[in-house]
């Protein structure tokens, strides 16, 4: 029972590994399109400056995200 736990378990997790750059880049589309919607949220909640400022927090840690994970594609890819 335990061996098949893990063997299934091992190809659910595997489901979740980003191999290729167009996988990375899907998934950093739909972290922008989160983020996007969360500052948006941010302006209708905190009209003005801070909304914006929260804006542009949520922008940002997406570009910060997308290199990381697009590094980690490309290191996997190099070796």
């Amino acid at each position: 029972m335990t061996a098949r736990l893990q063997r299934w378990w091992r190809a659910f997790a595997r489901l979740f590994v980003v191999k290729t750059k167009f996988e990375a880049f899907m998934l950093i589309y739909a972290i922008a399109t989160g983020a996007v919607e969360r500052g948006m949220t941010y302006l209708h909640r905190f009209p003005g400056t801070p909304g914006w400022m929260m804006f542009g927090a949520c922008t940002i840690v997406v570009f910060m995200a997308g290199g990381k994970i697009i590094d980690g594609v490309d290191r996997e890819a190099n070796g």
